[in-house]
């Protein structure tokens, strides 16, 4: 049962916000002042289609809006800097008051499918307790549980987006919350509520503890019992730290066997985390087992098996630029892996862009570079879609940016970069991930179509919010008394 009756937050969200795994920083001068001007604008654009602000703030003239802001906010900024921007929202002045052009600008009916999502299924009568950290667990419902629950997860992706498809991503502790079990059923649930095959699960595994033998019996055993689709990994959690490759004789030598009997199950396609290490992760020193640098040596090693690198080697940092081999930072770690290791593009190198582009989004110059950067390296057919929802809300904030995005002529002829096109971003947002899990993308869709979609969104009286911590005390927080699943769920 849902509380009173409140605004439903910004329709693209800015505000910081973290999956547990880094600490969000302060919101930058640009995305202030970004802000600052879509209060007003909102407020008049509401006024301007004779709408109350609640119900403009659920519209596609309202998220419209906003990009629109933050893409003049952005050349302001640019030329103050005697600069232009790298990238921009293509957003015409009618599409913030006129629905369909709004519709045009920001909505599509492409497959969207989103290859990392997470739930956490607590156990009724869990305690609100359970969620240390989580500020925003107060979604509107009488329990905050029930806000990371199945219920809510489903009802944000496939009803308050325009998701088709998604993976749910093991994560790395054990206990319930993210189980096999949960997944499966969470797999027939969306069966009923969209149609076969549009719910996928990945395994969870943990390379590094145990010994080899149990690492390759309890893979056996779980690709037996259950429908995964590939393997989870994280080389920083779960664990002694590990590598892929095994290229360090001082760590655990795990990852080849781990990678090999992937292969000999018949599951060759392997889900790792890499990047966002500023605060995750369960062992000493987690960015150096979350740098990216063994991904292109162990897919070298293994050219049959695809690596799927979440959050492409993205961190909170340093702001992305142009490629350097020599930098030591974010996407650039993930780039000189696999060149070195002469992995070509559109090789068996996947580069995931889950919570990557939700922090870029707002910043349209490093998220020109960090797109522009993987198209060329990693290829226009191995870049995927991913969101880390539910931390994030809803994903549509985050759909309805990537379709409105373009890189600027600038920089594709400067730095080599490809124009995003519809057809590239129809690649990145579901057909690449549809080729790599089997998916046929005519089959892939929802029975809903957009105007079905957009009126049940309106009229349940969607909640742009966020799920995830908003601050770094809140970080240390969730870090300091255990990450919930690992609490509860053990």
């Amino acid at each position: 049962m849902a509380k009173g009756e409140r605004e439903p937050g910004l329709p693209i969200k800015w505000h910081p916000v973290s999956n547990g795994e880094f600490l969000p920083p302060p919101p930058t001068r640009l995305v202030r002042e970004a802000t600052r001007r879509s209060l007003a604008a909102l407020d008049e654009n509401a006024r301007r289609t004779g709408v109350d602000r609640r119900q403009f703030l659920l519209t596609a003239c309202g998220s419209a809006t906003m990009l629109a802001v933050l893409a003049a906010c952005s050349k302001d900024e640019a030329k103050r800097n005697g600069e232009r921007p790298g990238g921009t929202f293509d957003i015409p002045d009618e599409a913030t008051t006129e629905p369909a052009a709004a519709e045009e600008a920001i909505g599509g009916d492409e497959l969207i499918f989103d290859v990392q999502t997470h739930l956490l299924e607590y156990p009724e009568g869990s305690p609100p307790s359970a969620l240390p950290g989580f500020s925003q667990s107060d979604c509107g419902l009488d329990d905050p549980v029930d806000c990371y629950r199945r219920p809510t997860f489903l009802d944000l992706m496939f009803l308050e987006s325009d998701t088709s498809a998604i993976v749910l991503s093991a994560i790395p502790f054990p206990g319930d919350l993210l189980s096999p079990e949960v997944m499966a059923e969470t797999i027939r649930i969306g069966e009923e509520l969209c149609g076969d095959g549009r719910v996928f699960m990945q395994a969870q595994t943990n390379p590094s503890a145990a010994p080899v033998a149990q690492l390759r019996e309890s893979m056996a055993q779980i690709a037996e019992d259950f429908p995964i689709t590939a393997w989870k990994a994280y080389c920083h959690a779960g664990g002694p730290g590990w590598f892929l490759d095994d290229h360090d004789p001082s760590a655990p030598q795990v990852g080849e066997a781990f990678l090999a009997q992937a292969e000999a199950l018949g599951v060759p396609r392997v889900a790792v985390h890499k990047g966002f290490t500023a605060i995750g992760g369960t062992v000493p020193d987690a960015g150096r087992w979350s740098d990216p640098v063994d991904v292109g040596p162990a897919a070298a090693a293994h050219p049959d098996l695809d690596l799927i690198v979440y959050h492409s080697g993205f961190d909170v940092g340093p702001t992305e630029g142009a490629y350097d081999p020599d930098n030591s930072f974010g996407v650039d770690r993930l780039i000189r892996s696999v060149r070195e290791a002469g992995i070509e593009p559109g090789g068996n190198v996947y580069a995931e862009l889950g919570s990557t582009w939700r922090f870029v989004m707002s910043d349209p110059t490093a998220a020109a570079h960090v797109l522009g950067k993987l198209l060329v390296h990693v290829g226009p057919d191995n870049v995927l879609w991913g969101t880390d929802s539910i931390w994030y809300g809803s994903p549509q904030d985050q759909i309805e940016s990537f379709r409105a995005f373009t890189i600027s002529e600038e920089f594709q002829e400067r730095y080599g970069y490809p124009a995003l096109t519809p057809e590239v971003k129809a690649k990145v947002l579901g057909l690449n991930a549809a080729a790599l899990h089997g998916l046929d993308p005519a089959e892939g869709r929802c029975r809903f179509d957009a105007a079905e979609l957009q009126e049940t969104r309106v009229e349940r009286g969607r909640k742009n919010q966020t799920y995830g911590p908003e601050t770094d005390r809140a970080v240390r927080l969730l870090q300091a008394r255990g990450e919930p699943w690992e609490r509860l769920g053990a």
